[in-house]
């Protein structure tokens, strides 16, 4: 409000003392003080309004314009409104504009009303809302009176059977409280089949992360939005099937930078995750080990540290500003230096038990013990063939990284051969590269394998993919050349006429099919070691 002269103030500043009645939309006076105030100063005057008719915002934009405030902390629930309604006036004829009905639906308002200034007196007014799920596809509607006076909807009970309709088919009570609730997207330059097949293994990582999925979208682009990664217009139409459908959050398949996950937050005021973070959040759930929890604080905390640029969805709210500086750092540099002191700390704790784990690497090579490593995507069933090796008890799940610690176990293979079988992390396509440096330390423990078992899913549609994408890993680990055995697992769910190429190895790891086979080959390439012999 600067330069605005005392008189100007005063009436912008009783505007927070009007009351429109429940039931009204808007009253005819409030309109008129509005349009003339408007008029005066040359610039759009706006209200923010909640059902009891407070008035919580009074804005002032420019000519053409106006820019409504953070609004995070009003209510706003799975398939409800945010409970204000912005009422606003326009100096020209253009009625309801696309920036108007763009801050309908991502901040969620009950309406977006425009008021006509006619040389300081009201015209038309103009409201726009959401509408519910429709045949027609429409996402909002616009209902117009040529005056305020002419206005003849009652608008508590409008918008509260309205919000009633909104709702989709799945409210929070039928998908169980508080479970997370996601639309999946993936904006993507690639073709149909590799987005189809990348949105499964998105949809695979959330059901294992326990979040309902209520929506997959796949948008093919040109180029990528540099804020939105997506069109704005795209992301408010997402934004729109996640209030029919009571979403929580947001999952994009491609890692977003800081800027993209602030912008998009921002925009849509759901929670935003990639995959990277989703992938993180599983590790952090299934880390069970003193070493694999630390790990995966590490992946995250390199993972936020970036990411904290001013409100972050891990640090709760980091602003600058009143209440947020003080004579030194800001609150947002405390949250990163604290950061980076406790990445600092856990590096050197990983160190530490670096140490303890080349300790006992030097003792098997005393003792001669060969080592045989467990290698494949995740859900391959390396897992469950280690328990059925070696009764080790490992969890077992039909899910994406449902074990996550490494697992040692002795066993003695049918011609007396000692040996350690070591069953190590899932790997999976595109893995983030924090945790990538956070297991560094855990996955070059394959360098002192003597073989390598690297178990493929028979049944999976993309075997070929999965095993290149191993492939691929164990190069970058500079482990192409260690002696490895592909073996086919699962074959018991493999449909009839499925084929694997010809002299494979094929087990059932879960039905104990062909595993004297497997120990026996497992023995014969051992025995070509001096330590076997």
């Amino acid at each position: 409000m600067k330069g605005l002269a005392p008189s100007d103030r005063k009436a912008l500043e009783r505007l927070y003392r009007r009351r429109v009645p429940s039931a009204s939309l808007l009253t005819p006076e409030i309109a008129r003080t509005l349009t003339q105030i408007s008029w005066d100063l040359n610039r759009q005057i706006a209200l923010l309004v909640d059902r009891r008719g407070r008035v919580h915002h009074v804005i002032l934009g420019d000519y053409s314009s106006i820019l409504i405030p953070d609004l995070s902390q009003y209510r706003v629930g799975p398939g409800r409104l945010r409970g204000l309604r912005c009422i606003h006036t326009h100096l020209g004829e253009e009625g309801l504009s696309h920036e108007d009905v763009s801050d309908l639906a991502f901040l969620r308002l009950d309406a977006m009303v425009a008021v006509e200034v006619k040389e300081g007196l009201p015209g038309k007014v103009s409201m726009a809302y959401l509408m519910p799920p429709n045949g027609e596809g429409r996402e909002w509607k616009c209902v117009e009176w040529g005056h305020p006076s002419r206005i003849d909807i009652p608008f508590n009970t409008f918008i509260r059977e309205l919000e009633d309709d909104l709702h989709g088919p799945f409210t929070v009570r039928e998908l169980g409280g508080r479970e997370e609730r996601a639309i999946l997207i993936s904006v993507t330059r690639e073709g149909k089949w590799e987005a189809q097949r990348s949105m499964r293994e998105l949809e695979a990582l959330a059901l294992s992360a326990r979040v309902h999925v209520l929506d997959r979208v796949i948008q093919r682009v040109g180029r990528y939005n540099p804020s939105y990664l997506m069109g704005k217009g795209k992301l408010r139409e997402i934004t729109i099937k996640g209030l029919h459908l009571g979403a929580t959050m947001l999952i994009f398949d491609q890692e977003l930078s800081p800027v993209q996950v602030n912008s998009i937050a921002q925009m849509v005021d759901l929670k935003v995750i990639d995959r990277t973070q989703l992938i993180l959040d599983i590790f952090a759930s299934r880390a069970r080990s003193r070493e694999g929890k630390i790990q995966v604080e590490l992946a995250q905390l390199r993972y936020l540290l970036p990411r904290l640029v001013g409100r972050g969805t891990a640090m709760s709210r980091l602003m600058g500003g009143i209440g947020g500086r003080g004579p030194g750092e800001t609150k947002l540099e405390v949250d990163r230096r604290r950061v980076k002191e406790r990445i600092t700390i856990l590096e050197r704790q990983l160190r530490g038990l670096e140490r303890g784990r080349m300790e006992r690497r030097k003792g098997r090579v005393k003792r001669g013990i060969p080592m045989v490593s467990l290698v494949g995507y995740t859900n391959a069933g390396k897992s469950t063939l280690l328990n059925c090796l070696t009764h080790a008890g490992i969890l077992v799940e039909d899910r994406l990284f449902a074990t996550l610690d490494p697992t040692n176990r002795r066993l003695v293979l049918p011609g007396g051969i000692p040996c350690i079988f070591s069953d190590t992390v899932g790997f999976i396509r595109r893995m983030p590269p924090d945790l990538k440096v956070a297991f560094r330390a855990t996955l070059e423990e394959l360098r002192d394998a003597h073989l390598i078992l690297h178990l493929v899913d028979a049944t999976s549609t993309y075997m070929e993919e999965e095993m290149r994408a191993v492939k691929e890993i164990l190069q970058e680990l500079d482990l192409q050349d260690k002696p490895r055995i592909v073996v086919y697992n699962k074959i018991d769910l493999l449909e009839k006429g499925g084929e694997l190429p010809q002299r494979a190895l094929a087990i059932s790891a879960k039905r104990g099919d062909n595993l004297d086979l497997l120990l026996a080959t497992v023995e014969e390439r051992l025995q070509q070691f001096p330590c076997c012999v």
